[in-house]
C-alpha cells in the first residue's frame, strides 16, 4: 500500500494483483456501494437493494433477513446482536443495541453448580433471552431507510420459500446438530430421517411465512401478536424463562459509540452495554510499543498475547450495564493506566492469567456483515443466535430458531456484572468497528468468534495501519488469540520457528485451523474528499462474498 498526504487529505492507493488481473472487488468506476457478508446470496440481496435506490440501512435489513434464511444456524429473528452505523448526512457514528434484556423470570441459580443439569440449562430453553433483532432492524429502517419496510424482505422470503442448495459447510453443521432437533425442525432440515447434505435444497416454508408477517406488520407482528404467542407457548412447554411480556416490552436502544486514537486514526466501536471496549484497550496498549516492526514475529505476538490478557481481565472486572454500573472507560483509556499496564508486561516471559471468576467459552457461531452506499452511509453489524442453532428450540409454525444468549453470561461469582440478572441488559461481546482518517470513515469491519472477536479486530486494524496491508491481506493474515485460562490459540499459517519462540517464552500454544470469519469494506476518496471507490473483503476462512456495485 502506498499512502500520500495532500493538504490533510489521505489518498489510499492499493495495487493488489491476483493472476495478473485487478481484484474484482476494487473498481475505478463511479461506485454505488459495497457489501461483504458470510454468504453470497445475502451479499447479492444487499446489492439488489442498492441497485433499486436503497441506502446502506435498507440493504442491512435485507442482508440480515437473508442471512437468517441461508445461515439459519448463525443468526436470525430469534437472535440478537450489535450494530454500528455511520450517518453521512449528520457525519455521526451511532451504536444500535439489539441484545435486549434478560427475561424477568430468569433464575440464574438453575445455571450454577451444584444444581443438577446446570450446564444443560445454560444451553437450552432456560438460556433463551429476549430476541432484539427485529426491533433493531425496524429502528434502523424507520430512522434512516429510504425504501418501504416490506420490500426489504423480498429476497429472504423468496429463498426461504423456494429454497437454495445446502453448502458443504452447512452439511457438516447439520450433521453434528440434527439429533438434537425436534421432529418439527427436522422436517425442514432433514430428508428421510437424515440431515440434508451438500447440494440438497433447503426450503423453510414456515420461516418464509414468518418473514411475510414481519414484512407486512412490522415489529408488532413479531413482539405483540401471533408470533410472540407461539414463542411464549414454546417457552412454557420447554421450561424457558422468556415470556410474552418480555417480548412485548423489548425496545431497540441507540447509544453513543466509544473510540480511541491509534497512530493518528480514530477507531470506533460499540459502547456499553456491549463489552467491546477491551478491543480498544488492546489498541491503546499496543500503540505503546514502537519497536514491534515485524508482523507476526515472536516479539510482536508475545506483546499482543500479554496485552490481550490484560484487556480480557478488564472486561471480567469492569463490564456492566451503563445505567447500573458503567465501566470506568476514562480510566481504562487513559495514558496513565495504559502506561502502568505496559510496565507490568515482561518481554521475556508469558504471564499467568488469574481469573477473577468462572470462565466462559463463547460461541464461534455468529455472523458479521458490512455495507456502504454511494452517499457514504455505513453499517457494520454482528448478529448471532449464541450457539449453533441457538437453543435448538423452534416454536412450531414459525420456522424460527431461538437464541441461547444466557449461555454467555458469567455465573460465578453470583451477582457479578455479567451474571444473568433478571431485567438487566444482556452484555454482548460483539465488536463492529470503524476506522476514521481526519474525521472521514475509511474502513468498516467485524467478525464472529466469541471472545476472540475483540482480539481478531485489533489485529486486522494493526495489519492495515502498522503494516500497510491491503484490506484482503489484513483479513487473511494469520492471527492468534488468548484463550483463558492459559492457552494461546495460533493459526497454522504462523511459522514453526515463531511457535517455538513463543513456547520458549512460556506460552501454551494450541494449534487452530481458523479464528473468526471477518468481513470488511474500505472507502477511497479523491482530492476533494468525495467518494472515488469502494473495496470489499470476505475472509478466506469462510464461504462469504464481497461485491462492489458499479454505476
Amino acid at each position: 500500500m502506498i499512502r500520500f498526504q495532500i493538504k490533510g487529505v489521505f489518498i489510499i492507493v492499493f495495487l493488489f494483483l491476483t493472476m495478473s488481473c485487478q481484484d474484482p472487488n476494487v473498481t475505478n468506476a463511479v461506485p454505488k456501494g459495497v457489501v461483504s457478508s458470510a454468504h453470497a446470496l445475502a451479499t447479492e440481496a444487499g446489492i439488489k437493494i442498492l441497485e433499486n435506490g436503497g441506502n446502506a440501512f435498507d440493504a442491512a435489513v435485507a442482508i440480515a433477513s437473508t442471512l437468517n434464511v441461508v445461515e439459519p444456524m448463525m443468526s436470525g429473528v430469534g437472535g440478537y446482536g450489535t450494530i454500528l452505523i455511520y450517518d453521512s448526512e449528520k457525519k455521526e457514528v451511532r451504536f444500535l443495541d439489539s441484545s435486549g434484556k434478560i427475561p424477568l423470570a430468569t433464575n440464574a441459580d438453575l445455571m450454577r453448580a451444584p444444581t443438577p443439569g446446570y450446564m444443560q440449562n445454560r444451553r437450552g430453553a432456560k438460556a433463551v433471552s429476549t430476541p432484539g433483532n427485529v426491533n433493531a432492524w425496524y429502528a434502523m429502517s424507520e430512522e434512516y431507510g429510504k425504501l418501504e419496510w416490506s420490500s426489504l424482505f423480498e429476497t429472504a422470503i423468496y429463498l426461504a420459500s423456494n429454497g437454495f442448495p445446502v453448502s458443504p459447510a452447512m452439511e457438516q453443521l447439520l450433521a453434528v446438530s440434527f439429533n438434537s432437533f425436534s421432529d418439527y425442525s427436522k422436517s425442514f432440515y432433514g430428508k428421510n430421517g437424515s440431515p440434508l447434505r451438500s447440494g440438497d435444497t433447503l426450503r423453510q416454508s414456515d420461516l418464509a411465512n414468518t418473514l411475510r408477517i414481519i414484512a407486512k406488520g412490522g415489529p408488532d407482528a413479531f413482539y405483540k401478536q401471533e408470533i410472540a404467542k407461539s414463542i411464549d407457548t414454546a417457552m412454557r412447554k420447554s421450561g424457558g424463562f422468556l415470556a410474552y411480556h418480555d417480548l412485548e416490552d423489548d425496545k431497540a436502544e441507540w447509544w453513543d459509540p466509544i473510540r480511541i486514537e491509534y497512530r493518528g486514526y480514530e477507531v470506533y466501536t460499540a459502547s456499553p452495554p456491549s463489552t467491546a471496549f477491551p478491543s480498544l484497550i488492546r489498541l491503546g496498549l499496543m500503540r505503546m510499543f514502537d519497536s514491534l516492526k515485524i508482523h507476526n514475529s515472536v516479539e510482536y505476538l508475545h506483546a499482543f498475547a500479554e496485552v490481550s490478557k490484560n484487556a480480557y481481565l478488564s472486561r471480567l472486572t469492569y463490564a456492566g450495564d451503563p445505567e447500573i454500573k458503567p465501566p470506568p472507560l476514562d480510566l481504562l483509556f487513559s495514558e496513565d493506566y495504559l502506561q502502568k499496564t505496559i510496565e507490568t508486561i515482561n518481554p521475556e516471559m508469558a504471564s499467568e492469567f488469574k481469573m477473577p471468576g468462572a470462565s466462559v467459552t463463547e460461541s464461534m457461531n455468529t455472523t458479521h456483515f458490512v455495507v456502504a452506499d454511494q452517499w457514504g452511509n455505513i453499517v457494520s453489524a454482528t448478529q448471532t443466535l449464541g450457539n449453533l442453532f441457538g437453543s435448538r428450540i423452534m416454536p412450531e409454525g414459525t420456522g424460527i430458531w431461538l437464541n441461547n444468549s444466557l449461555a454467555y453470561c458469567t455465573f460465578e461469582p453470583k451477582g457479578n456484572p455479567m451474571d444473568a440478572i433478571p431485567g438487566q441488559r444482556k452484555l454482548s461481546g460483539d465488536c463492529p468497528t470503524m476506522i476514521f482518517i481526519d474525521g472521514t470513515p475509511w474502513v468498516a469491519l467485524g467478525t464472529p468468534g466469541g471472545h476472540t472477536i475483540g482480539q481478531t479486530v485489533p489485529q486486522i486494524v494493526m495489519n492495515l495501519i502498522d503494516f500497510e496491508m491491503s484490506l484482503q491481506e489484513a483479513i487473511d493474515a494469520p492471527r492468534i488469540s488468548f484463550i483463558e485460562p492459559s492457552s494461546l490459540a495460533v493459526e497454522r499459517g504462523i511459522s514453526q520457528e515463531t511457535i517455538s519462540g513463543l513456547k520458549k517464552l512460556g506460552h501454551h500454544v494450541k494449534w487452530v485451523d481458523g479464528l473468526g470469519n471477518a468481513h470488511a469494506l474500505l472507502i477511497h476518496y479523491d482530492a476533494s474528499n468525495n467518494i472515488a471507490g469502494f473495496e470489499g473483503a470476505a475472509d478466506k476462512r469462510g464461504e462469504g462474498m464481497a461485491k462492489v456495485l458499479k454505476q
